[in-house]
């Protein structure tokens, strides 16, 4: 499909499901993720006196998108630091991989349940306007706290199929890029992907659905960058969901 110009039409209603990312598209979460990734990467650079140290565009670059722990050994990579990958059940005391993301998710489900979360408006009245006319709905996150995120916000029983981290980490999916999460998706949704939707705001989750095949990737510019989505990707970019509501 040809590139669409910033802000196009798009009938959704015209394909057979569409499938959203959570964090960033759905819901504010990635604002509560950044928060979390900051303070714990903060700790941790002064703890192993590491440099150069952590900033928001590191998340963009190594963190975004990715499982947890693929994000923690993205960006210790760019530092030039190995240390054991572990595994999930690791404490958060351990110094490996699965240690050090489990350390981060603390942090983001004590400001879930503190705090709660509230879907974004235009993709709250987006996403309704698709189950009044029957259209089948799917999350593809690489969050492990997606159905967490998705109770809090009150927004899961207009979803179909729910695709995470918990989900990939079971069946060894790889993450986003890879198009294996969105393929899932898709498959649990019983509709091929080049007659489904993906709609993504990280450069890796457009990446994922535009090697999967789908007939249209929208992205949501949340801060990436309108250009940088197209370059990954995307058919079509928009800056709030809404913007799509025909």
């Amino acid at each position: 499909m040809a590139e669409l110009p910033t802000g196009a039409a798009v009938d959704l209603t015209a394909y057979d499901a569409v499938l959203f990312d959570l964090d960033g598209v759905l819901t504010p979460t990635a604002e509560v993720h950044m928060h979390a990734w900051q303070s714990m990467f903060d700790t941790l650079f002064e703890e192993w006196d590491i440099t150069p140290p952590y900033t928001s565009e590191d998340y963009f670059q190594y963190v975004d998108g990715k499982k947890r722990y693929d994000g923690v050994a993205s960006l210790l990579r760019s530092r030039d630091v190995e240390v054991p990958w572990g595994d999930p059940s690791d404490p958060v005391t351990a110094d490996t991989v699965c240690g050090i993301g489990n350390r981060k998710n603390v942090v983001f489900t004590r400001v879930l349940r503190e705090e709660g979360i509230e879907p974004y408006a235009g993709s709250l009245a987006l996403v309704d306007a698709l189950v009044a006319r029957g259209v089948p709905l799917a999350v593809v996150s690489s969050s492990k706290n997606a159905v967490e995120v998705l109770d809090a916000a009150g927004i899961a029983d207009r979803f179909a199929a729910v695709v995470d981290g918990v989900v990939a980490e079971r069946d060894g999916l790889p993450s986003k890029p890879a198009p294996d999460v969105f393929l899932r998706g898709a498959a649990d949704l019983g509709v091929a992907p080049s007659r489904a939707v993906a709609v993504e705001d990280a450069i890796s989750g457009v990446e994922s659905a535009a090697a999967g095949g789908f007939a249209l990737v929208i992205g949501v510019d949340r801060g990436v960058g309108a250009d940088a989505l197209r370059a990954a990707g995307a058919h079509v970019v928009v800056g709030d969901l809404a913007d799509l509501l025909t």
